[in-house]
C-alpha cells in the first residue's frame, strides 16, 4: 500500500507544478490560490457528507486545521505560485525536492533531534547542487536578479510545506480524522488568501480561458484532493521524513514535462546540478523502501 502511495503521489505532484505555470497570466496569484482551495475544499467536504462520512470536528482539531491552512494550503502555494513567474515549473520543484532536509532541520530545531554527519554531507551536496543549478544563469549578461527572487520564494514556500509535515503528522499522532482535517485545513486556507487579496484590492473573478480551467480544475481535484491526502496518508503511515522521499522523487516528472511543454533546455551544469540535489537527498535519508523492493524484485523476475 504504501508504494502505490508513493507512485501516485509522485506522479501527481510531479505534474503539478506545469498545471501551476498555465494559470500565470492576468488572474493574480493571490486569487488563483484562493479558487483552487476553496474548489477543493467544498469538493472533498461533499464527497465525505454524501459518503456519511463527515464527522464534528473538536475545537482542537480546527485548531490544527487552521495550522495546517497557515502550512500547507496558502504561504507556501503563494510562494510557489509567485516563484513560477520566475522560473521554470520544473526548476521550482528541483528546490521543493530540498523538503525532506528542512524536515530534518525542523526536528533538530523543536525536537532537538540532532543530524548525524551524513546529514550534513547530503545536506551541503543539496546546496551544492542547487548552486550548480541557478549559478549559470547569474552569470550571463543578463545577470537578471528576478531569478534570485524565484529561488528565494520557492526556499520560504518549501519551508512552510516542511512546518506542514510536522503538524500534519502530530495530528494524525493525536487520531485526528486525515480527510475532514483536510478539509477544514483547504477551506480555512481558501478564506485566508481571499482575505490577503480583497485587502491587495483584487477582484475574486479569474480567467475563464479553457487553459486557465482545466489547469484550476486539475489542481483542486487532483493535485489538492487526490494528492495531499495521498501524501498526508504516508506522513501519518511511515512519518514526515520518510514521506517525504515523494519529493525527491517527483522533480524528475516536473524536469520532463517542462523540457517537453516550457522548453526548457537542459545545459551540462543544470544536469549536474540537478543530480547533485536528488544525489544529496538520497544520502540523508537512503534509498526509499519502494526502490530497494524494486531492485530486490527485478532480477528475480529477469531470472
Amino acid at each position: 500500500m504504501n508504494a502505490f502511495l508513493y507512485v501516485i503521489t509522485v506522479f501527481i505532484w510531479g505534474s503539478t507544478w506545469l498545471a501551476i505555470a498555465y494559470q500565470m497570466g492576468d488572474t493574480p496569484v493571490v486569487v488563483s490560490v484562493g479558487w483552487r482551495f476553496a474548489l477543493a475544499s467544498v469538493f472533498l467536504l461533499a464527497w465525505l457528507a454524501l459518503r456519511g462520512k463527515l464527522p464534528t470536528l473538536s475545537r482542537e482539531n480546527h485548531k490544527m486545521a487552521i495550522l495546517l491552512a497557515l502550512c500547507l494550503f496558502s504561504n507556501n502555494f503563494l510562494c510557489f505560485y509567485a516563484a513560477t513567474q520566475y522560473l521554470p515549473s520544473g526548476l521550482n520543484a528541483v528546490v521543493f525536492s530540498l523538503a525532506p532536509i528542512f524536515n530534518a532541520l525542523n526536528l533538530w530545531w523543536l525536537e532537538k533531534r540532532r543530524p548525524s554527519s551524513t546529514f550534513i554531507q547530503g545536506a551541503l551536496m543539496g546546496f551544492a547542487g542547487v548552486v550548480t543549478l541557478f549559478g549559470a544563469q547569474f552569470l550571463n549578461a543578463a545577470m537578471d536578479t528576478t531569478v534570485l527572487l524565484g529561488l528565494g520564494l520557492t526556499f520560504v514556500g518549501t519551508y512552510f510545506f516542511s512546518m506542514g509535515n510536522l503538524v500534519s503528522a502530530r495530528a494524525q499522532q493525536k487520531g485526528m480524522p486525515l480527510l475532514p482535517t483536510t478539509a477544514w485545513a483547504m477551506g480555512y486556507g481558501a478564506l485566508y488568501v481571499f482575505a490577503i487579496a480583497l485587502a491587495m484590492g483584487h477582484s475574486l473573478a479569474f480567467s475563464t480561458t479553457p487553459l486557465y480551467l482545466s489547469a484550476l480544475i486539475y489542481l483542486a481535484i487532483i493535485g489538492s484532493v487526490i494528492g495531499f491526502n495521498t501524501y498526508l496518508a504516508l506522513v501519518g503511515r511511515i512519518g514526515a521524513a520518510k514521506a517525504a522521499y515523494c519529493t525527491v522523487l517527483f522533480p524528475l516528472v516536473a524536469l520532463s514535462l517542462s523540457t517537453l511543454f516550457e522548453g526548457y533546455i537542459w545545459t551540462w551544469q543544470s544536469a549536474l546540478g540537478v543530480l547533485l540535489v536528488l544525489a544529496g537527498n538520497l544520502r540523508v535519508f537512503g534509498i526509499p523502501e519502494p526502490l530497494k523492493r524494486w531492485r530486490r524484485i527485478t532480477p528475480t523476475q529477469a531470472e
